[in-house]
């Protein structure tokens, strides 16, 4: 136990040798009582404290004792004062709730009574004559309860006490058959006794009675509903009598004016509920379920209630709490918190209606959650861990639903996950997807809510940043890393498929849904990827009209074009163009096209938007013989992008590139693509770090993933893209 803020205030107090005297079945026995001694308690700071971990055992009229786990499997016990906050630990283990400013605790057969009011004197008592299979079943201040069976079949009742330097031991029992005691509460004078009768045939009766802490019998009252002695909790006033009574599996509280004879009030507290009579404040009536701040559903009984046992009229004391006691001149204190106060230890003043007060506040702890720490990097590298992202968050307490938002900065694209109760630390692993597509690049925003499932508090927030990044693809139109397919229809209306960069299933697997991207693209015979030709981030795309005008539409990194942009008129003598592939090894995109007498015609890229091509370069004769040529990057792992082209039997043909916009001589690569329409270089599809190419046609939708071999470039694949749609596009690109 930690009392580093207990100041010194040192007690010299020496009790000497007194006798005990016990009186058992009427005659007195006179035993050396051991000295009593006095432990030195150890100061604190003014301030009076609940400390976390520490829970309320019991409240006297000058401070409290709460105990906490030692950490070698026993507990510490800590005496608090109201005047001053010193914190004094007590030695040995509880013997039972006392209720007032006197700790009982038990050495062996005999019992300690610390009196912290009067500057913790110590006494002690031990049973004398009744054996050593007594139980405890009750203390009130110094006094406590034992009994032990008798020759009927039931339990004497024992009041056990030290009066003047004298011990007192006497039965008060005045009922032979009873049996199941328990002392649940007391006032400055007078306890209240529970107990059962058994009868010959099985049945059970349940009584209260009234026993004076100074002496005298203890006087049955009248029967009472029935009640569970493990789990019994009671409340007694000038005016009034409450306990819990359990009738079917379902609690309730019963309330009984002491001046009447029936109960006439219940408060229903559920089923299989723990809920316990707090006590009575005036004609307010508290009761509730401890323990509700762990819950993981809410209950309304959760929170300190107090009821006015005569109008019915209820109010919220506190959110939640966990353990209550009744001081000795009847002042209540609970252990629990509110939203507007946080957590610690309350006084229930009166009033018109009752009050909580807090009086030791409990440091550091809110009733609200909080979010401790939060753990997520600043830069996520998609391309890396399967584009998988781990975020952290240490919260106050798990029992909470946990939202969590990624916001893109620009585009205000949103990834939203709830995690329900999460265990500690609250963990997500992201994939890297929002609403199934590849997350853009940029910066993020995240933001996460924990709200209580339970309902107990306000929910705790976090706020912070972090960056997506992923390699740039050319064939990317929403600047995400995965790779894009344009695909026109017979009615003119373009479509974009996103191709996930991390296979499902091994396949490579398009997001959805396609996105529509508008009409009115018939009025092109060529829609072509040109790759990132204006240094926006994300590729552009080249469409030439029927008059031969050749237009770009500069990419806005969403998925979506800007205005288009004439280029420049006579590119209808062409029959081919390929672009989207740096082929000079400059950084740019570049752009060649064949003539209708074969020739290959390179166009180099500027980087400009608005001039996005350098004048004309001829590469060379002989390009005739192929009806596909296709720009698919650096497969081959030289100096810069290449270019496969088929022929008119089928065979495909591999041209790499030598870096100054010319290549080698061509490489015979496979037979059997005459099936294909459209063979597109689409970058990267599986995120291995080598380009692709997708085909289609009515072979089928292929891709064809890239090997890094510059004989063997390709090995074929199945893929979900455009899986039984046919032939239904004019153009892919």
């Amino acid at each position: 136990m930690n009392h580093a803020y207990i100041r010194g205030r040192r007690l010299a107090v020496a009790v000497t040798a007194v006798l005990a005297v016990t009186a058992v079945g009427g005659t007195l026995v006179t035993a050396p009582a051991a000295e009593a001694t006095v432990a030195a308690p150890v100061a604190a700071n003014a301030t009076v404290t609940l400390p976390a971990g520490e829970k309320l055992v019991s409240s006297g009229n000058t401070g409290f004792l709460t105990s906490k786990d030692d950490g070698a499997g026993g507990t510490a016990l800590t005496w608090t004062r109201f005047d001053d906050g010193s914190r004094t630990p007590i030695p040995g283990a509880l013997a039972y709730t006392s209720r007032s400013d006197t700790i009982i605790t038990r050495e062996g057969n005999r019992f300690v009574l610390r009196d912290m009011s009067v500057s913790m004197f110590v006494s002690y008592v031990e049973p004398t004559g009744i054996g050593t299979e007594y139980k405890v079943v009750g203390a009130a201040g110094s006094t406590l309860f034992l009994t032990v069976p008798n020759r009927y079949g039931g339990e004497d009742l024992y009041r056990l006490t030290r009066v003047n330097g004298v011990q007192q031991q006497e039965s008060i029992s005045a009922v032979p058959s009873a049996r199941d005691f328990k002392v649940t509460a007391h006032s400055l004078s007078t306890a209240l006794v529970f107990f059962t009768k058994h009868s010959v045939t099985g049945g059970t009766s349940y009584y209260r009675a009234l026993t004076d802490l100074g002496g005298n019998f203890m006087r049955p009252e009248r029967s009472a509903l029935s009640f569970a002695p493990a789990t019994l909790t009671s409340a007694i006033s000038p005016s009034y009598v409450a306990w819990t009574t359990t009738v079917d599996g379902f609690t309730r509280v019963a309330v009984e004016k002491r001046s009447e004879y029936e109960p006439f009030k219940y408060i229903p507290l559920g089923a299989g509920t723990s809920g316990v009579v707090v006590g009575f404040s005036g004609d307010w009536l508290l009761y509730g379920v401890p323990g509700g701040l762990t819950a993981s559903t809410p209950n309304p009984l959760y929170a300190l209630t107090a009821q006015n046992v005569l109008t019915g009229e209820t109010t919220t004391l506190l959110d939640h709490f966990t353990a209550t006691s009744t001081a000795p001149d009847g002042s209540l204190f609970v252990q629990g918190g509110k939203t507007t106060e946080g957590e610690g230890l309350f006084k229930i003043t009166e009033g018109a209606s009752p009050q909580a007060s807090l009086v030791a506040g409990t440091p550091g702890a809110s009733t609200a959650v909080t979010v401790v720490k939060s753990t997520v990097p600043p830069v996520a590298q998609l391309d890396r861990n399967g584009g998988q992202v781990a975020m952290e968050w240490e919260l106050s307490r798990y029992n909470v639903n946990l939202d969590v938002t990624l916001r893109h900065n620009v585009t205000g694209k949103t990834f939203t996950k709830r995690l329900t109760r999460p265990s500690a630390p609250a963990r997500l692993t992201w994939d890297g997807l929002i609403n199934g597509v590849s997350a853009p690049n940029g910066d993020y925003t995240w933001h996460v809510v924990a709200t209580p499932a339970n309902g107990i508090g306000n929910p705790g927030y976090a706020n912070g940043s972090l960056k997506v990044v992923r390699k740039a693809n050319p064939h990317d139109y929403t600047d995400n890393g995965s790779p894009d397919l344009l695909a026109r229809d017979a009615a003119g209306v373009l479509w974009r498929d996103d191709l996930l960069d991390s296979p499902v299933g091994g396949q490579v697997t398009p997001a959805k849904p396609r996105v529509k991207i508008g009409p009115g693209w018939n009025t092109y015979n060529v829609v072509e990827a040109a790759g990132n030709i204006a240094g926006s981030g994300a590729g552009d795309v080249l469409a030439r009209d029927t008059a031969g005008v050749l237009w770009t539409y500069i990419s806005k990194g969403d998925g979506t074009f800007g205005t288009r942009t004439r280029v420049g008129p006579g590119w209808g003598v062409y029959n081919k163009l390929a672009a989207g592939s740096d082929l000079t090894g400059d950084g740019r995109d570049d752009l060649v096209a064949t003539d209708a007498s074969g020739a290959l015609w390179l166009y180099k890229g500027t980087g400009s938007a608005t001039v996005p091509y350098a004048g004309r370069v001829r590469v060379g004769p002989g390009w005739g013989a192929y009806n596909q040529l296709t720009a698919v990057g650096n497969i081959a792992g030289g100096v810069a992008g290449d270019l496969v082209a088929r022929d008119a039997s089928g065979v495909l043909w591999l041209y790499l590139g030598k870096g100054d916009g010319t290549f080698a001589a061509r490489t015979r690569i496979g037979t059997g693509w005459g099936g294909y329409s459209q063979l597109v270089g689409v970058g990267d599809a599986n995120n291995d770090g080598r380009p692709d190419l997708v085909a289609y046609g009515s072979a089928g939708t292929h891709v064809f993933l890239g090997t890094g071999s510059w004989s063997a470039p390709f090995t074929k694949s199945v893929t979900s893209l455009y899986a039984g749609e046919g032939t239904k596009f004019t153009s892919v690109s």
